[in-house]
């Protein structure tokens, strides 16, 4: 990679120390000695394999001393070559003369222990969460790989957004970026990332003005959807404190001449379930605890709620905070996301009412009739802040929930049900208002987006709730791992069979 940036810029100077591995350092790791017939990685239960050499040769079992001074006896089959140490810490792991688990494995290993997170792999840019904030996302960095040839500048995700970007404008055809990973491997944050990156570098001089004469544009509105999308589409999971419980394909759209013409939003399985049930270590949707908050008071008074959310049911049954997240200042950033996205009061309002109304139904009480598969109402008051909310009748809304009007052949009827299926529709209804809720939401923000300027092409991200097992698993685990596996599918089958078959034919 070049060495060729400022080196008097202080903000360069600092982003590099997270990009490139100094000079001094790599000949250090290159002086170490190295003996190509001995050293190997072995297989090692606790970190997969470990740094060997080779001792005494049996057969087909091998001794080895491990770097962690123990010695084991493997079968050959199972050990791996070793890279010599002019490939320690390389920035492309295509070009290690080994590629095998353990070469690859120790390579990100060792770059991640120096703050080197990105590192490529042929075509590809294999990310490592820091879980902290580095100093690697600056206007400046922007403008470092803007126009840049791959080789030219430290790996980088803003790299391959660039390779996109002029692919696009060179061969004027739509691009696509696969982001994937296990859950909490930092997707959603890396897919904001390249947003900002189409965001700065293709930016339109047209700005907007909203209805609060605020100027602004749509770049911001861009940036402005995941305030909004993260309120009411990410949760605490056992695994990750802002786990995407749903998955996007965001289309930027530029124009003829590059500059951006729009965007637009596509959701997929969005996890209904948490909406009623969530594990002790987890908690539901964010947006349920940013209004309990004190961020703007107003909304407990229009809402009916309370700023304890240990008081309602279906958000009380895991964690109530997350550690270093300030569900108060969250919501001040929601609402700021909602007004430069353009959303009127009433629309707000709208959605803030939505949301406490599920909060009340899972508060309201029913009670069996004895002797009877009936159930009755244990006090109305929830009902009547659910039906106050969503602005219909509360006595409709009962009657609909204890006797519900069903159709038999050509006439309707009402049908009585027990406490279990009273509760069992409410938990239904909750999950219904808030998907399409969050459909909504989204199609208005795509409204937003969408400038009506002369589109010619798009960018694709996509961004999808990542490879998990927990303790509990769903329907929706299965969903999500099952479409993990077909995205793979897809992956392997475009960069590998296809690319093979190219070869074949020239």
């Amino acid at each position: 990679m070049s060495q060729n940036y400022d080196h008097n810029d202080p903000e360069i100077v600092e982003a590099m120390k997270y990009l490139v591995l100094p000079p001094e350092e790599k000949i250090k790791l290159q002086a170490q000695p190295f003996d190509g017939k001995k050293a190997c990685w072995a297989p090692d239960p606790k970190e997969s394999y470990v740094a060997g050499e080779v001792v005494s040769t049996k057969g087909d079992d091998v001794t080895i001393k491990t770097s962690k001074g123990e010695t084991v006896t493997v079968k050959k089959d199972n050990l791996q070559q070793m890279n010599p140490p002019k490939y320690s810490c390389t920035d492309d792991m295509a070009d290690l003369t080994h590629l095998n688990d353990g070469s690859v494995l120790a390579n990100l290993r060792d770059r991640y222990a120096r703050w080197l997170i990105y590192t490529y792999s042929g075509l590809f840019c294999v990310v490592i969460n820091p879980y902290k904030r580095l100093p690697i996302y600056t206007m400046k960095v922007v403008m470092l790989y803007r126009g840049k040839k791959r080789t030219e500048v430290a790996p980088h995700l803003y790299a391959i957004a660039d390779n996109a970007y002029s692919n696009m404008l060179r061969d004027r055809e739509n691009q696509s970026m696969l982001i994937t990973g296990e859950s909490g491997a930092g997707k959603t944050e890396n897919t904001k990332k390249v947003i900002q990156y189409f965001a700065l570098v293709a930016a339109a001089s047209v700005k907007k003005e909203d209805t609060g004469k605020k100027t602004m544009t749509l770049e911001d509105q861009i940036i402005s959807a995941n305030p909004v999308l993260e309120a009411y589409g990410n949760a605490k999971t056992t695994r990750n404190n802002n786990s995407s419980r749903f998955g996007k394909f965001i289309r930027i759209h530029f124009g003829p001449t590059g500059k951006i013409a729009g965007a637009d939003i596509e959701v997929y399985l969005l996890e209904k379930s948490r909406v009623i049930f969530q594990q002790p270590a987890e908690r539901n949707y964010h947006i349920f605890y940013q209004m309990c908050s004190t961020g703007i008071p107003e909304i407990h008074k229009l809402c009916l709620i309370t700023n304890d959310p240990s008081k309602y049911q279906f958000v009380a049954q895991g964690m109530l905070t997350i550690d270093g997240v300030d569900d108060a200042e969250e919501m001040r950033l929601t609402d700021e996301a909602f007004d430069i996205l353009g959303f009127t009061k009433d629309e707000k309002e709208s959605m803030y009412k939505c949301t406490a109304a599920i909060m009340h139904f899972g508060n309201s009480q029913w009670k069996q009739r004895p002797r009877e598969e009936q159930a009755e109402a244990e006090g109305t008051e929830d009902c009547e802040k659910v039906a106050h909310l969503l602005d219909i009748d509360a006595a409709e809304l009962i009657k609909g929930l204890l006797k519900p009007r069903i159709k038999v052949g050509n006439e309707f009827v009402n049908k009585g049900q027990n406490k279990d299926q009273v509760i069992n529709s409410i938990g239904a209804l909750s999950k219904s208002i808030y998907h399409r809720m969050f459909c909504w939401l989204v199609e208005r923000v795509n409204v937003t987006l969408d400038v009506k300027a002369k589109r010619q092409y798009f960018i694709g991200v996509l961004d999808i709730a990542g490879f998990e097992i927990f303790e509990y698993n769903g329907f929706e685990q299965l969903c999500i791992n099952y479409t993990n596996e077909r995205l793979q599918q897809f992956f392997n089958h475009h960069m590998f069979v296809l690319e093979q078959e190219e070869y074949k034919r020239e």
